[in-house]
């Protein structure tokens, strides 16, 4: 039987970090981080997977394949927190400039994460996000409604200019993040939060798949009761913004 080829390793840190939150994702995450691998070979990279407190093997089975996969960190949380501290957990432990997050339930697309990164570092400094917005997307009608109908109403009332900032599919800069007040939710928000730093965005069209195994974690009648005070605390901080345009040293 042939071996199958070492994977590469860097020395030096880093250039991207790929971060992915998982709850209750046994079946999906070891597939998943396949494909992660598989996106980035031959590039210097590493993928922190963050389990979230889940109930079922999803963290045995990522730790299993850390022989397979050198790149692969797994954090766990003690207790479940959510997605959103999820993504923040595995963002304070990445040790790349530039941050890819997907989602962990495997409908995002990891084909389309390089392209996201690439795109931010060709860019200028002054931009912070390229975030995906999902064509096709394979939901359920209903859930397909709820979400034209929320990035409406978030679009005409932030104007962060993002149609579609539900999917979990974003490049970022982790200086950036990092300079971001944090909540709970914080990721349906990036763009206007950038934005009221005085950073850049952009978008891209990435690719989205059926969800193959395990279930959805939200409801459209949590997200929403949940989106209204996220979206009211958003307004109330780009209200309180006041941005210098930029610091000089004299």
């Amino acid at each position: 039987m042939a071996r199958k080829p070492a994977a590469v390793v860097f020395d030096s840190d880093p250039d991207i970090s790929v971060v992915v939150p998982v709850f209750d994702e046994e079946g999906a995450a070891p597939a998943l981080a396949r494909e992660i691998a598989a996106a980035f070979k031959g590039r210097n990279y590493e993928m922190v997977f963050v389990d979230d407190a889940s109930r079922d093997g999803t963290k045995a089975a990522l730790k299993a394949l850390s022989a397979e996969i050198p790149q692969l960190r797994v954090l766990a949380h003690r207790k479940n927190s959510g997605q959103s501290r999820a993504i923040r957990s595995g963002i304070l432990a990445a040790r790349g400039a530039v941050i890819v997050t997907l989602d962990g339930d495997g409908q995002n697309d990891p084909a389309d994460c390089p392209a996201l990164a690439d795109a931010l570092m060709a860019g200028p400094p002054q931009l912070a996000l390229v975030g995906g917005e999902r064509v096709k997307r394979q939901d359920s009608y209903a859930k397909k409604v709820a979400s034209r109908i929320g990035n409406g109403v978030r679009k005409r009332l932030l104007r962060d200019t993002a149609n579609d900032t539900g999917c979990g599919l974003k490049a970022f800069r982790r200086e950036a993040f990092l300079r971001l007040p944090y909540f709970d939710h914080i990721h349906r928000y990036l763009p206007a939060l950038m934005q009221r730093e005085g950073y850049l965005t952009a978008f891209r069209p990435v690719n989205h798949r059926h969800r193959q195994t395990g279930a959805s974690k939200y409801t459209n009648l949590g997200r929403l009761w949940a989106s209204l005070s996220d979206l009211f605390g958003v307004i109330w901080l780009q209200s309180r913004a006041r941005n210098p345009g930029g610091v000089d040293e004299v």
